[in-house]
């Protein structure tokens, strides 16, 4: 899934990037979902191990465009991880406290400790996305942020945690589709707001915003991986292949026991 992943200093153009594609699979929905439930299953086996051995943190970042499937990411690629080892930090408005502090304050209270995953729906990244567009702060303001965040990356890298960054790639007709459905859906209309179409319109300024992010900030310690997401289940498997395979370098083995078992004899 190399393919995805965006090099340090690339030039990024999101218009180069086709959310429909689903190059790295050739089988359909069906056996796309089949794939899915081994990769659930080897995630499972790798985060039990991961707990055990007690020595690596993983932080997974899911950015997106509204709808673009950050809790259906969640929801269908971790499904069946113990959630003793895993947790969802979300962030939304700053509280009073947060903003007497610097921005990454509230960030680094919900990083992984060892032998946890730790998953940011929404992140850090915000005040170089929403801040940057709604222009709540000034440009030399958040100009800075992105080298103040690469460095606050690498010291999480440094001290031993694995950093996955994903951001979910629609276009601005899936988006449509997507909001479509939850006004049609009396199910789905508590997820729809009509601050969602004050900020569709400002799809150009985030897609501007999202290419500086992912221009200046995937680095070798923390890349960025560009996610075709018009297809839910493509999503799915590219991040859940992303994950395995990341899990799988880290060359983890369960510990020995404090103890000599090997005259054990349970009557």
């Amino acid at each position: 899934m190399n393919i995805y992943r965006v090099a340090p200093d690339d030039d990024i153009n999101l218009s180069d990037w086709d959310p429909n594609d689903k190059s790295k699979f050739d089988g359909n929905k069906i056996t796309a979902q089949k794939r899915l439930e081994e990769l659930n299953y080897e995630l499972e086996a790798l985060q039990e191990l991961l707990y055990a051995e007690h020595k690596y943190r993983v932080l997974v970042v899911l950015q997106a465009m509204d709808t673009g499937g950050k809790d259906g990411t969640i929801r269908h690629v971790f499904e069946g991880v113990n959630p003793q080892g895993v947790k969802v930090a979300s962030f939304k408005v700053p509280t009073r406290e947060e903003l007497d502090h610097d921005y990454l304050w509230r960030v680094h209270k919900q990083t992984p400790g060892k032998g946890e995953i730790v998953i940011f729906n929404r992140s850090h990244y915000e005040d170089v996305l929403v801040v940057r567009v709604h222009k709540l702060v000034p440009k030399e303001t958040w100009a800075l942020r992105y080298e103040q965040i690469n460095e606050f990356e690498r010291l999480l890298y440094e001290e031993g945690t694995k950093i996955l960054k994903f951001f979910l790639h629609i276009d601005l007709k899936e988006q449509k589709e997507r909001l479509q459905a939850r006004l049609d859906d009396p199910n789905k209309q508590w997820k729809f707001s009509l601050g969602d179409l004050k900020e569709r319109k400002l799809w150009p300024e985030y897609t501007e915003a999202y290419e500086d992010v992912l221009r200046k900030t995937s680095t070798k310690w923390a890349p960025w991986y560009i996610v075709p997401a018009n297809r839910k289940w493509y999503r799915n498997l590219v991040v859940a292949s992303i994950m395995v395979d990341a899990l799988k370098r880290l060359d983890m083995s369960y510990p020995q026991p404090e103890d000599d078992l090997s005259q054990v004899d349970i009557e």
